[in-house]
């Protein structure tokens, strides 16, 4: 069975664009002015609680979902 998710294995910088926490889920901007990347909680890989707070600073790869270009790896500064 062919994966869902097709990764493009470049590191991005972003900014937390929103992040609904009670959902798990919000957008990322990326600092090179591409298309907002979705973000669900279960992509962050270094905080306990794993939600993110709107202007956070974050690392993150990309990959093609069904919601667009989503996040995965994300890591908050």
């Amino acid at each position: 069975m062919p994966s869902k998710r097709k990764f493009i294995m470049t590191l991005k910088m972003g900014r937390v664009k929103w992040f609904n926490q009670s959902e798990g889920y919000g957008f990322i901007s990326p600092h090179d002015g591409g298309s907002d990347v979705y973000v669900n909680k279960t992509a962050i890989a270094n905080t306990k609680n794993k939600s993110l707070n709107e202007g956070q600073d974050v690392e993150f790869s990309t990959y093609r979902s069904i919601h667009g270009p989503s996040a995965a790896d994300v890591i908050a500064f």
